[in-house]
């Protein structure tokens, strides 16, 4: 045993040696994102190339307004949102433009203001305590969280890197000393905690600091953001790559956070490549920082905005700083793959580096229109394994018309993940059909609790009532315990992807005790020119009976229902007192008196009616968000509410796309439901099995095997008269033959 941990202390130590003698070559500034030959060449080429002649001028429209104001650094003390909060944010930005044009010109003036403000801070940093509106856990300095400190840091160190060198030895002593060292000591030591959290947090923590380091030139800096605090690997840069994202790339906290983690994952990647190339970051795990780029554009609706996985704020979408840094440096990096390059004209800017320039010089001597970014049917693991669940994106049709599916059976998301296994959304021509709340949070507003997230994200947003997934006895998943959440994930239970029948199910048996969970969602195209349908069904399976709640929280303007329903137009009450649902207003009750019951909505163009299977005991509600909010924090959000009780249940689900609605020439057509009924034909542990039968006589025949879901295995039923074979763990039947 002494001789095996002698061995690996000998192994890190020769690693640490061999990368300091590499970290010690050339030391010519700047060096970790741009060069002065970067810097020659894009000044060379700014008429050549639109873009990077667009990028430069406003970058410089930047700086040259900074060098005409009064420069000020004040002693912080507002949240986010608050003049002295956005008054750093932009003095960092204002830095690192003035940074960057005076590579790319060589005009002085520029270097001169990022030195000026430098020293100022350098006087400042040293004199501060923990920022005002800092929580107890991890306070911040110069901003209220420490999480905006290292954003400082991180663009900052660009700054001063292109400015090095100008700088006098006296000058740079002051900066060091004064301004990044307290402020590296600060995220290292009191913010330990976030500097080795494996999160977004400590990813910009890390880049931050290793950042520094490559710039001031101190190693152990580097070697600290590399393996973390200990420097033993189990926390630090390559940690927080390798432990974030699955081997396909798909990014644990969701799309949302896999935006805002890019950015410090590339650009400090990007500083070591260039320094350290030895490490050969952009080659770990298998290009794992390709897939991710990869996974995360995937990740987004054909107007770029990012789904709403976990906490989201619904405005981010590709054309975010974030993704300009990512998409640019994957593309140099990464066999320049013209997929990209429609996304960057998009964006309409790019870096300021060889990365950029690369980019710009691809788009202007591309032959050809540039091909769109090619959304697909894909599906991510979750977990470092890839043995955490994961997400399913199911798709048909061409850019202008895109249907997806998104099914969610992923791991919890740490301290940003919702109780929401097997949640499922609907997009349709880049229109949210059945939509996820995202997170309540006014970004940088300070009157909405100084832009932090509201209390309302946990109390409503996270909880499973404001997902499109099954609510149990009015309680969230897993108790809303986000510990005992984050060691459970569902599993894939089987899925088959492209053609005009895609399917994926997944189960759950630990988001409540005792009960089980089976979800299974189909996207079916069964005409070239109609639009496809999507089948849900839901087997809910427990020894005790239940209260069961299936929301579909839709966008769009309620047309119709099936069935009678009693609407509380004077007053209203909370459908509940807890668990979120204290936040939503029951604005109306219903029963059908068939077995199927309909609601009927009008979104964008087109009309969708939801059916579903119902018996005399089913309930359906109206819902609406806003109820228990004083303070108006959540948007108000419409919903309608499937509710059985019982020991098994079934939720057999049709949401189907019909007609055209256009307001301009008043016209109207096919806002009916072609759906007349859906019956359940069994529901057991074996199988289970619907029909669907359309007003015109077709009947659809959807049968799902429960226990074995080999795709060789073969199944033999007869139900209600009927027998069916098949093999594989579903079929899908149109009038008795395989759908084809």
């Amino acid at each position: 045993m002494m001789n095996r941990l002698l061995f690996k202390t000998f192994i890190i130590a020769h690693i640490l040696c061999c990368y300091g003698a590499v970290y010690a070559q050339g030391n010519q500034h700047p060096l970790i994102f741009i060069s002065k030959s970067d810097g020659s060449l894009i000044n060379k080429n700014l008429s050549e190339y639109p873009l990077l002649n667009t990028s430069y001028e406003e970058a410089k429209k930047i700086a040259d307004k900074a060098l005409t104001e009064k420069m000020d650094v004040p002693v912080p003390k507002d949240p986010a949102g608050g003049y002295t909060h956005e008054r750093h944010t932009n003095n960092y930005k204002e830095m690192y433009n003035a940074g960057l044009v005076y590579t790319i010109t060589g005009d002085k003036k520029y270097a001169d203001f990022v030195i000026k403000m430098l020293l100022i801070y350098a006087e400042l940093i040293p004199t501060l305590k923990n920022h005002p509106e800092s929580k107890p856990r991890s306070p911040g300095k110069l901003f209220w969280q420490p999480l905006n400190d290292a954003n400082w840091i991180v663009y900052s160190a660009v700054a001063y890197d292109c400015v090095y060198d100008y700088a006098s030895a006296d000058e740079r002593k002051k900066i060091t000393d004064g301004a990044f060292r307290p402020m590296c000591d600060f995220i290292t030591t009191e913010n330990h905690y976030m500097f080795n959290l494996i999160h977004n947090h400590g990813v910009w923590a890390c880049a931050a600091v290793g950042m520094t380091g490559l710039v001031i030139g101190d190693n152990n800096l580097v070697q600290e953001a590399l393996y973390g605090s200990d420097k033993d690997g189990k926390s630090g840069f390559i940690a927080q790559l390798d432990k974030l994202f699955s081997p396909d790339g798909y990014y644990t906290e969701g799309p949302y956070y896999t935006r805002y983690a890019l950015l410090p994952f590339y650009l400090f990647a990007e500083a070591l490549q260039n320094k350290m190339p030895q490490l050969k970051i952009f080659e770990r795990r298998n290009q794992i920082l390709k897939k991710a780029v990869y996974a995360a554009l995937q990740q987004t609706n054909t107007n770029g905005a990012f789904f709403p996985v976990n906490d989201d704020i619904k405005d981010k979408s590709y054309m975010t700083p974030e993704m300009v840094f990512a998409i640019d440096i994957a593309f140099a990096e990464y066999g320049q793959d013209a997929d990209l390059l429609s996304i960057v004209t998009k964006q309409k800017k790019v870096l300021l580096n060889s990365s950029g320039l690369k980019v710009a010089e691809a788009i202007k001597n591309y032959k050809g229109a540039l091909p769109e970014f090619p959304y697909k049917s894909v599906e991510y693991t979750d977990g470092p394994a890839g043995k955490q669940g994961g997400i399913t994106l199911l798709r048909t049709g061409d850019d202008k018309n895109l249907t997806t599916v998104l099914f969610k059976y992923a791991s919890h998301g740490l301290s940003h993940g919702h109780y929401d296994e097997l949640n499922m959304l609907l997009y349709d021509d880049g229109n949210e059909i059945l939509q996820d709340y995202g997170s309540a949070r006014f970004l940088n507003v300070e009157q909405k609790d100084g832009g932090r997230y509201l209390p309302e994200n946990k109390s409503f947003a996270e909880q499973t009532i404001a997902h499109n997934t099954l609510t149990v006895d009015e309680t969230s998943q897993f108790g809303e315990n986000e510990e005992i959440a984050s060691e459970y994930h569902s599993d894939k239970w089987f899925s088959s992807l492209g053609g005009k029948v895609q399917v994926v199910s997944a189960k759950d048996s630990n988001a409540y005790k005792g009960i089980k969970l089976q979800r299974t969602l189909f996207l079916i195209k069964k005409e070239k020119n109609q639009k496809p349908i999507c089948i849900d069904v839901i087997k809910v399976s427990s020894p005790k009976e239940h209260q069961y709640d299936l929301p579909f929280w839709y966008k769009g303007q309620f047309i119709a229902a099936s069935f009678k329903y009693n609407a509380f137009t004077e007053t209203q009450k909370p459908l509940g007192n807890k668990n979120g649902y204290q936040y939503i207003w029951n604005e109306a009750e219903g029963k059908s008196d068939n077995n199927t019951g309909a609601l009927t909505i009008l979104n964008g163009n087109s009309y969708y009616t939801i059916t579903t299977t119902a018996d005399a005991a089913t309930q359906f509600n109206f819902l609406r968000t806003g109820a228990s909010d004083p303070n108006f924090n959540l948007r108000s959000e419409t919903g309608f509410l499937i509710r059985k009780n019982g020991k098994e249940q079934l939720f057999a689900c049709v949401i189907e796309p019909h007609g055209v609605f256009n307001g301009v020439t008043e016209i109207s057509s096919g806002s009916q439901s072609s759906i007349n009924e859906i019956k359940t034909l069994i529901n057991n542990d074996e199988y289970t099995g619907i029909k669907i039968i359309f007003k015109n006589k077709e009947e659809w025949t959807v049968l799902v095997a429960n226990a074995n879901n080999r795709m060789d295995s073969k199944h033999t039923l007869d139900v209600q008269g009927s027998s069916f074979s098949w093999n594989g763990p579903y079929t899908v039947l149109t009038n008795g033959k395989t759908f084809k």
